[in-house]
């Protein structure tokens, strides 16, 4: 058997270096949130949407929502931010 064939396969993957990002729903939103509250990563981990250890949250559109919420995530998906400004709330730049 060749040598090349016998030596164990050993190579370089980039898995360790990608960004971890999380997605909440916007119903999982709805479900999770009153009317008229603030959504940050903070609240998120409060009311236990998120945890452990990640790079960043992304909010998705799924789902509906009727709930004014002020959204002050660092990403949205476009539906999730037609969604919430059809509800009547807003989004604000995440700091």
């Amino acid at each position: 058997m060749p040598m090349h064939r016998r030596l164990p396969k050993k190579g370089f993957s980039n898995a360790a270096f990608q960004d971890k990002i999380l997605t909440v729903s916007i119903a999982k939103l709805e479900l999770a949130f009153d009317d008229g509250a603030m959504v940050t990563v903070a609240a998120l981990r409060e009311k236990r949407l998120v945890r452990g250890q990640f790079d960043a949250v992304k909010i998705l559109g799924d789902g509906e929502l009727t709930k004014k919420l002020t959204v002050a995530i660092e990403s949205l998906s476009a539906s999730a931010k037609e969604k919430i400004e059809k509800a009547g709330g807003s989004v604000v730049a995440a700091s």
